[in-house]
């Protein structure tokens, strides 16, 4: 492949020859992809691959309106850079108007690392990693699971003079172990491989299935329940996910307010918990502007290369900010914020040994899976628990119990939680593939519903 940068300079050059467009915004993103995977204590397959995708954006206005064309490709022959503009150009024009319509930004050259090759990774990645697993191999448990490194580089550039370039690893290692008809699942987080923590994810798993020795049938209904990181990570990501700011003016989300408006304002919980994305956050960096190839209602492609900045959603445990790109922030009148891809909470200062410590009974909930959405205007989602719901009794976990379907809405769970505890970069199960840098604290629920009982194993 030619580099990434030629790439960029041919299609704005490709765009300017051609014309009959005011502006062209084109991103390159290479991508280099690694996976490992084992089963029944045995490595079974692994791979690498690269890939490129580019993207051409063109924009044709007409006063304040705007008409957007985007088109994707992965082809990487340079012959067919002209088909791509054009076909680009063409979808602008025949295009409807734009909501989101703005001045692009301008730029004024190359950043500093706009000439580095992108970044790579590979099977050897994952020397550690499969080290430690050799280890657990060894024992009686039979384990699962797999890892997966993505190291993906975007180039971004705009007829107006913007350039901007990122390098995004994201990586993580989920793990199965089965001891008889007991299953325990566990996850990391990690953006280079580099001392991935996988004989504790194991040591944990082994203290699960100890735990399982024993089981409790229980039926359904609300308990007292503590959500370890992950968990309340997978609900609150399903938040961030419905905070834009136009549906909640618009009357039609969790987050607007009775008779009118949002809930800007309202408070949450007493516990002084903020729920914030930065692009900065140490050990969970991410793409710190704007880089999307089509318009949402909390992102803008007219937005492209535009710096991102913490935002605190919910701050002091008041709901702070909705996620608002440069058009729907001017037309309602608000600060604009848009979320980039981690998601943090602050915590307590227990740990979760501690808030088990101090439970007399109740559920120690360790996984969600299958989640969806039931209710927009509440957000109550629905899903199921599986691979480790254990009971607390007097201060010791005792027992494993059955899996439950549950509902709740994450608005509702900070309304009523009673107690966080530190917050620890963690790896929400459900949304793994999709969202892997997150940290967040353990949660108290006194009345967590299970709605019903279910068979999943």
């Amino acid at each position: 492949m030619i580099p990434a940068q030629q790439v960029v300079d041919m299609v704005l050059a490709e765009a300017a020859r051609a014309g009959g467009v005011d502006e062209t915004i084109v991103m390159v993103r290479d991508t280099a992809d690694a996976a490992l995977r084992w089963a029944g204590n045995s490595m079974t397959t692994n791979g690498e691959s690269v890939q490129r995708s580019t993207i051409v954006i063109s924009i044709v206005r007409s006063g304040e309106t705007a008409k957007v064309g985007s088109l994707s490709s992965t082809d990487v022959d340079p012959a067919a850079i002209p088909a791509l503009v054009a076909a680009s150009q063409q979808a602008a024009r025949s295009a409807p108007d734009a909501r989101d319509a703005v001045p692009l930004l301008t730029g004024s050259g190359d950043p500093d690392d706009w000439d580095q090759a992108p970044a790579a990774t590979g099977a050897d990645a994952f020397g550690g990693v499969a080290a430690a697993l050799s280890r657990g191999f060894e024992g009686s448990d039979k384990l699962y699971g797999f890892a997966h490194h993505i190291v993906e580089t975007t180039y971004l550039a705009t007829s107006t003079g913007v350039r901007r370039r990122f390098t995004q690893p994201t990586g993580s290692v989920e793990i199965n172990a089965k001891r008889g008809e007991a299953s325990a699942w566990a996850g990391t987080s990690t953006p280079w491989f580099v001392e991935v923590p996988v004989d504790d994810l194991l040591a944990e798993l082994s203290m699960r299935l100890d735990w399982a020795k024993r089981t409790v049938e229980l039926p359904a209904g609300r308990y007292e329940t503590l959500m370890p990181p992950s968990t309340v990570a997978d609900m609150m990501i399903y938040l961030g996910w419905t905070m834009e700011g136009r549906g909640a003016q618009e009357g039609h989300t969790a987050l607007s307010a009775p008779g009118g408006g949002t809930r800007v304002g309202e408070k949450l919980t007493d516990l002084g918990l903020t729920l914030y994305s930065d692009p900065l956050a140490p050990g969970l960096e991410c793409t710190p502007f704007v880089s999307v190839g089509g318009s949402s209602e909390t992102m803008s492609v007219f937005d492209n290369g535009m710096t991102l900045d913490r935002v605190d959603w919910i701050r002091d445990g008041v709901i702070n900010a909705l996620a608002y790109p440069r058009a729907a922030a001017a037309e309602f009148d608000v600060p604009v914020a848009v979320p980039c891809s981690n998601l943090l909470m602050t915590g307590g200062t227990a740990e979760l040994a501690d808030l088990v410590a101090a439970t007399e009974r109740g559920l120690l909930l360790t996984t969600l899976w299958y989640i969806r959405e039931v209710d927009p205007t509440t957000l109550l989602l629905t899903g199921l628990t599986r691979d480790g719901v254990y009971l607390v009794e007097d201060g010791e976990v005792t027992a494993a119990v059955n899996n439950f379907r549950f509902n709740e809405s994450p608005l509702d769970l900070l309304r009523r939680a009673t107690e966080a505890g530190i917050a620890e970069v963690t790896l929400p199960r459900e949304w793994a593939d999709w969202a892997t840098r997150a940290r967040m604290p353990s949660l108290r629920i006194p009345d967590f519903h299970m709605s019903s009982v279910s068979q999943a194993q």
